[in-house]
C-alpha cells in the first residue's frame, strides 16, 4: 500500500473554530506568545500560562472536526496515511485518523514539570497545586518556544518514507517543522493546500499548489487521489 504523509498546521483546524496560532499582529489570543508559550513565561507567571491553556482546552472540547479532517480519514481506505501535525488539538483523532504524530504536544495531556516522561490525559482545568505521581507540579504537554522538539526525529523518519506528501494549512515559517518537506525524496509528488500559499511551483519539483482552505481543498484532493489509486 502506498504511503501518504500529511503535514498539517493551524489552518487545518481554523474552520473548526480554533484560531490560528498567531494573528497578523503577532499576538495569540491577545497575548505575546513568549508570555504564554515559553519556559520563561511559565516561570514568570505560571497562573497566566495555566489559565491561557485552560481556555484553549475548554474551547477545544466544544468544537468538531471539519470536512478536511474527515476527508483524511477517507484517504485511509486506499492508502497508508501518516499524519504529522503541528497542532495541539485532537481533531484528527476525533475524526477517526489512526496514525497521528503531534510535533508540538497535545492540549488534552499534561506532564510533570520535572519528569518529562510522566504524561497524563487531562480534560479539565489545570491549576497551581495540581501534581503528578512524582509530587511535582503539572504543566501543559506542549512544546514551548526554546524547548526541544522530541518528536522531530520520528517525524523526519516518517517523511522519508513518503510516496506522496500533502501539506495543509501551514505558513511553512515555523521551524523545525517547516524543514520536514526537505526530507521527502526528490521524486515524491507534493501537494500544498493553503488559502494564502507561501510556496510556489518554482520552489520544489513535483509541487501542486491548491489555494484553498482545508475544508474545501482536502476533500477535492482526496477524491482525486482515491479515484487514481489502483
Amino acid at each position: 500500500m502506498r504511503r501518504i504523509v500529511v503535514l498539517t498546521g493551524a489552518g487545518m483546524s481554523a474552520e473548526s473554530g480554533l484560531k490560528t496560532f498567531r494573528d497578523a499582529d503577532g499576538l495569540w489570543e491577545g497575548h505575546d506568545v513568549m508570555q504564554v508559550a515559553s519556559p520563561q513565561g511559565f516561570a514568570t507567571d505560571p497562573e497566566l500560562v495555566l489559565e491561557f491553556y485552560n481556555q484553549r482546552r475548554r474551547q477545544l472540547l466544544e468544537v468538531e472536526p471539519n470536512a478536511g479532517h474527515t476527508a483524511l480519514v477517507k484517504l485511509e481506505e486506499k492508502f497508508d496515511v501518516q499524519i504529522i501535525t503541528q497542532n495541539i488539538d485532537n481533531l484528527h483523532e476525533k475524526a477517526g485518523s489512526t496514525n497521528v504524530l503531534h510535533l508540538h504536544g497535545e492540549l488534552l495531556k499534561v506532564r510533570s514539570t520535572v519528569n518529562h516522561d510522566l504524561v497524563m490525559d487531562w480534560t479539565k482545568d489545570l491549576h497551581l497545586g495540581d501534581v503528578g505521581d512524582d509530587g511535582h507540579q503539572l504543566r501543559p504537554h506542549i512544546v514551548w518556544f526554546g524547548e526541544m522538539v522530541p518528536m522531530l526525529e520520528p517525524a523526519i523518519e516518517i517523511t522519508q518514507t513518503a510516496d506522496i506528501l500533502i501539506i495543509i494549512g501551514t505558513s511553512m515559517q515555523v521551524y523545525p517543522a517547516a524543514s520536514l518537506i526537505n526530507y521527502a525524496a526528490n521524486s515524491v509528488p507534493i501537494y500544498f493546500i493553503d488559502p494564502r500559499p507561501t510556496i510556489g511551483r518554482s520552489d520544489y519539483s513535483n509541487l501542486t499548489v491548491m489555494a484553498d482552505t482545508a475544508a474545501k481543498g482536502v476533500p477535492k484532493l482526496v477524491n482525486r487521489l482515491i479515484d487514481s489509486a489502483p
